[in-house]
Formats: C-alpha cells, structure tokens, sequence
C-alpha cells in the first residue's frame, strides 16, 4: 500500500495529485501510505461543487436518500475486514476496539436511513386570536446546504460516520476533511460513497493539514461547520462567520460509585476498566476521574488497579493486546508529564510505569491535586483519577469542579440521587448504571462548557443539519 499514492475525492470524483501525504503505522513507525493532497485550486473545485449541488440534493427523495445509506452501510459491512486493518494500521486500535468501530459505522449508517425518511415537522393552529381566525401553520425542515465535516484521529471512521450519515439523510452536500493522521478509513469510505448514485458535487473527502484547510471555515458558501477535536475548535467558531457550528471538543469525564454499590463491584468493575482504558484513553468520555464512596474506596482502588496491572500493552494487531499506541510520541510524552506533573504535586501512582515511545500503561493515580492538569484538563490517554467522597453532594460538586461537561456516569440504586444527579450535574448526558463513555449512537451527543455547542447523534444531528420553514394558510371565508 505504500508504493501506491491513495487519490482523494473531489465532487464524488477520485483525484490525484502531485503533492502527497504520508500516513504512518502507529505501531511499526513506518510508512503505511501516501495520499495525494489537495492543493488550494482542489479545494475551491470542492467548495463550488458543493455550493452548485445544494439543489440536487435538496430535491433528492427521501426515499433514494434512504436507499443510499442503507447501501453504505452493507457495503461497510461487506468491507469489514479492510476498515479493521486500516483502523489497526493508521491509529494503533486494538483489534477489539476497530472491530467494534465498524460494527458502530454499520449502525450508524443503518439508524440514519431510518431518519432520512421520518423528518420533524410541526402543525400550529394559529387561530387563537380574532385578527387569525381560520389560520393554520406547517413547518418542515429543509436542509441547511453545503456543509463543512472536520473530524479527529481518535474514530477515524464512526466519527465521519456521524456527520457523513446525518448530512446525506438531511439533504446536505458536504465536503469531509478527515485527521490527516488517519485519512485511510475516510478515503475508503470515499470509495463506497462514489459509487452511490450521490448528485454530482455532492460530497468531497479532502485530507488536509489543519493549517491548510482555511477555506472549509470561512468561505461563506458553506452554511454550516461540524467539528470534532481539541480547544482550538473555538477559534474556528469565531474564524466561521456567519454560518452555524456544532463543536464536539472533549472532555474529562467522572463516574460516581455511590455507597450502596458495595455487592455490585464485581460486575462494576469491569466497566470501570474498560471505561478508563479502552482505546487507550483516547476517547472524548474516556473516565477520567472515579468518585468513589469512601465505604468502598479500598475494594475498588483493589481491583482497579489489579486489573489495570494485567491489562496487555503491544502490538495492536494481535488478538491479546488490550493497549495499544497513542496516536504518536508527541501526544505520549505529553501524558507521561502531566503524570509527572501530579506525582510533584503529591499525587500517589498506583500503577503505571511512565511507558517508552507511543506507549502510556494504564495508569491509577490517587490524592490528586484539584490543580493539576489530570484533574483539570483532558489527558487523552490511559490515565485515571481516584478520590473518595463521603456525601452525594461532594460527589457532584467533584464532578462539575471542571471546565468541561460532556458524560457523567453514575452507579447507584437511589431514585433521588439519579435525579438529583440529573438536576445537577453540568453535562450534556447522565449515564446511570453504566460508565460515561457508554454510547448508543442514535442518542442525542454532546456537551457544555468547554465541551462545546450542538448536538450529534443522528436524529439530533439531522435536525442541526436543517432549519425549520414556515407555511402559513388563511382561510379567506374565515378572516
């Protein structure tokens, strides 16, 4: 794969070029593929097409919209084993974790179909007044128009998944610029989209450099930004002008272990780990930090890190590894110092041995400073926090003691501390009796704070794709 340069798609065409970039393998360092970069005439080609395609696809049935999706998602299906060995490949995932993001991809695809052909509208009887006697109002809603997708490296694939999707079954032409650390599983989706039937112009997948990709914020024919990543998602915000944007911009998720948990731990525990650990913590609720009662802080502080401690880190092609790289050095070396960080601040390490390379072990720390940045910012990688708390109402003021509001997770079996977690807790979602990196992904996703502004999740993210247009009908007999 190396030896070929991948083309990249412009108004549902494959492209090449004479500029290239190369895509490493997290896990060997080597060079696993090079693709061809669009350069600034490719994507204002892109941008024009999609601006001229906004009707076509407006005027695409719901039907055919349906059809489409539901084709995309058998032909993920039928592709399985490519996706897996490209997520493997271009962002160091376990075997486990890139089966389980395809299977997501799937049911991304599959949910969105079912929305494409179930729009929103509302009746309003207008006729509560004498001056709108005879009055009534219909809304529907009409797509935004051409539509900017910038996606991270962490889910190179559901994560497009969940702009592609919504943005097809809306009616919206898009223009998708995937991590230019993982374009691979992008550009084959690219593939699969090619050969739909989409109206000329309608979708381009532009692996760019972040510095390169200007146009796809602040051109004004782009009527809406869709973001995913890091901090510097709100600098876009404001470079967007006039256009609507939703940011998705992470997070440092809590889980509470309430009192009552204590004959539960067994079953606990596990979410516990693979919510902490699972794709090497490179998740936007990822468990950052754990609330435990303090009646059961030594038996979960016990088992986690025991389990921490078996947890295999290596080479994430094979079937037993549990962790694998982080997406590379940098971002490695970065979390071994915020660790380090915590330990000069008096933080204790219960497991985790700093790591060499791309390489972070699960690691457990407690007696945490509220002031260091594995409390306070988003770590990204295989890093949890443990505290105990003695009152429900420490427990909560724990977790919204953060700049970020994405998921919580909360175990318990007390009907008022759910709805006391639910009233009070600064988040977008509370998951009760699971961990917050738990996702179905037809919910409504997002967050506050810091964590950013909208909400995925396919009929929510459908409906930030659309705007809502009035109908209003006089009865002339009546007024």
């Amino acid at each position: 794969m190396a030896d070929d340069i991948l083309p990249f798609f412009l108004a549902n065409r494959a492209v090449r070029s004479s500029g290239t970039l190369e895509v490493r393998d997290k896990f060997k360092g080597t060079v696993a593929a090079r693709v061809a970069l669009p350069d600034e005439a490719a994507v204002e080609r892109a941008i024009a097409a999609a601006h001229d395609a906004q009707g076509a696809m407006r005027k695409l049935p719901a039907d055919r919209r349906r059809s489409i999706l539901r084709d995309c998602a058998r032909e993920i299906e039928r592709r399985r084993e490519a996706f897996i060995r490209l997520l493997v490949i271009e962002s160091g995932k376990p075997l486990k974790d890139a089966r389980l993001e395809v299977e997501r991809a799937v049911e991304t695809f599959t949910v969105a179909a079912s929305e494409a052909v179930s729009p929103e509208g509302r009746i309003l009887d207008l006729a509560y007044a004498p001056r709108s006697r005879g009055t009534l109002g219909l809304v529907r809603r009409v797509p935004l128009g051409p539509a900017s997708l910038i996606t991270p490296f962490n889910f190179p694939l559901n994560l497009v998944a969940h702009k592609v999707a919504p943005a097809i079954a809306a009616g919206c032409p898009f223009l998708l610029k995937p991590s230019e650390k993982t374009p691979l599983t992008a550009l084959l989706l690219g593939e699969i989209l090619a050969a739909t039937g989409l109206p000329p112009g309608a979708f381009s997948v532009l692996p760019l450099p972040g510095e390169r990709s200007g146009p796809l914020v602040t051109d004004e024919r782009i009527r809406l930004l869709s973001f995913t990543g890091g901090q510097t998602g709100w600098d876009l915000r404001v470079r967007a002008g006039r256009k609507k944007v939703l940011l998705e911009l992470g997070g440092n998720a809590a889980c509470i272990v309430d009192e009552d948990q204590g004959e539960k731990l067994p079953t606990i525990l596990p979410k516990l780990v693979s919510g902490s650990f699972a794709q090497s913590g490179q998740s936007c609720i990822s468990i950052q930090r754990i609330l435990v009662h303090a009646s059961l802080y030594e038996a979960v502080r016990e088992g986690l890190v025991a389990a921490a401690r078996r947890l295999r880190m290596g080479d994430p092609g094979e079937e037993a590894t549990d962790l694998g790289p982080l997406i590379d050095t940098a971002a490695a070396e970065r979390v071994r110092a915020w660790i380090e960080e915590a330990r000069e601040g008096g933080a204790r390490i219960l497991c985790g041995d700093g790591g060499e390379g791309a390489f972070v072990p699960a690691t457990v720390l407690e007696k945490v400073p509220r002031s260091s940045r594995v409390w306070r910012e988003e770590v990204f990688g295989p890093v949890v926090v443990l505290e105990s708390f003695t009152t429900f109402d420490q427990a909560l003021a724990a977790v919204n003691d953060s700049d970020y509001g994405l998921q919580a997770g909360l175990f318990t079996d007390s009907l008022r501390h759910v709805e006391q977690a639910w009233e009070e807790l600064e988040v977008g979602g509370v998951v009760i009796g699971n961990t917050p990196n738990f996702r179905v992904d037809a919910m409504p996703y997002g967050g506050v704070k810091r964590s950013g502004v909208g909400r995925e999740g396919l009929r929510s993210a459908v409906e930030e794709m659309t705007e809502p247009r009035l109908l209003v009908l006089h009865d002339t007999e009546k007024t």
